[in-house]
């Protein structure tokens, strides 16, 4: 088996602190977490904020209802820096040699941005169309859309 692995950088108009918050509050996770057409109800989310945590949530299809369960553990959490946990991928089978580790990070940039960094690191043959950058891309965008608002506020 080889590995697949992409990077998404997003520059995001809100204090690192506030990004990195968005990560692991329920209450935010349900306004961004997952792809458009997707809703993340809140009573399905559940975050342990500590190194060995868990977060489970189930991502909801607005079209057809479908659900997509996802859930991980928290390896690492140095705020407002960096955040590594491994992620429920749909490629997998659930066993340690199959888990996909996501690394985020956090760093100020001027006039009180935050550049954020994705980094997924994915087992398993690379395929296109399991939609794992694109859907991780619109979530992000969601997740832009929430911190610009909260921020003008």
């Amino acid at each position: 088996m080889s590995d697949r692995e992409f990077t998404i950088v997003r520059v995001f108009d809100a204090p690192r602190e506030l990004v990195f918050r968005a990560w692991l509050d329920p209450d935010q996770l349900t306004e961004w977490a997952g792809p458009h057409g997707f809703t993340t109800p809140r009573d399905s989310i559940l975050v342990e904020p500590r190194v060995g945590g868990r977060y489970d949530s189930v991502m909801v299809a607005d079209s057809d209802g479908a659900t997509y369960p996802s859930a991980g553990v928290f390896r690492e959490i140095v705020e407002p820096e960096r955040l590594v946990f491994t992620w429920g991928d749909p490629t997998g089978d659930g066993t340690v040699a199959n888990e996909s580790v996501a690394t985020v990070t956090f760093a100020d940039t001027t006039e009180g941005k935050t550049t954020m960094t994705f980094h997924l690191l994915a087992p398993g043959p690379l395929s296109p169309e399991d939609g794992a950058r694109e859907g991780w891309g619109q979530s992000l965008e969601r997740l832009g859309t929430l911190l610009s608002a909260t921020h003008q506020r």
